[in-house]
């Protein structure tokens, strides 16, 4: 069985850490494996570091925000990449909230769920443009956008991916 390294996080983390110079915001990327076992009779998610994953390995990957100034932020944007060796699941459960965007052109435009896009059908010999909803499978990027960050306020933001 393949195991992968999401070669997209490291390469997230250091932007992310490069992208902090002389910057109020610290952001840090948390990628765990997550794990259902059964403890007293019932299923239980357990987490642990994700060094090497295997196809259908479901991951939770948690940024957390912290202001590092003195003064509130205000509409902080954090985009965040989908890693392309996964599928977006959902969001985090459990976490702080934040306006959430979605992206399926690798973080160019950004949109509320449900992503929307036009499709043209051949219907009885006649074109018809119809609108349908694009699968969460599709995101290729998340982005949060925090209304108002306080001085040394954290926030913890993130969603599931599967492994391909």
């Amino acid at each position: 069985m393949k195991r992968y390294v999401p070669s997209v996080l490291l390469a997230l983390l250091l932007g992310t850490t490069l992208a902090q110079v002389n910057s109020p915001l610290s952001l840090t990327l948390t990628l765990n494996v997550v794990k259902t076992v059964t403890e007293n009779g019932k299923p239980v998610e357990k987490m642990s570091p994700a060094q090497g994953n295997a196809p259908g390995d479901v991951l939770s990957q948690v940024v957390t925000a912290k202001n590092i100034s003195s003064m509130a932020l205000k509409n902080v944007r954090i985009p965040v990449n989908v890693p392309r060796a996964t599928t977006y699941l959902a969001p985090e459960q459990g976490l702080d909230s934040a306006r959430t965007e979605y992206s399926i052109d690798g973080g160019k435009t950004f949109a509320p769920a449900p992503l929307k896009r036009k499709v043209t059908l051949t219907e009885n010999g006649k074109s018809v443009t119809r609108e349908v909803e694009i699968k969460p499978s599709e995101y290729q990027a998340v982005r949060y956008i925090i209304p108002e960050l306080k001085a040394g306020q954290t926030l913890k933001l993130g969603y599931r991916v599967q492994v391909k």
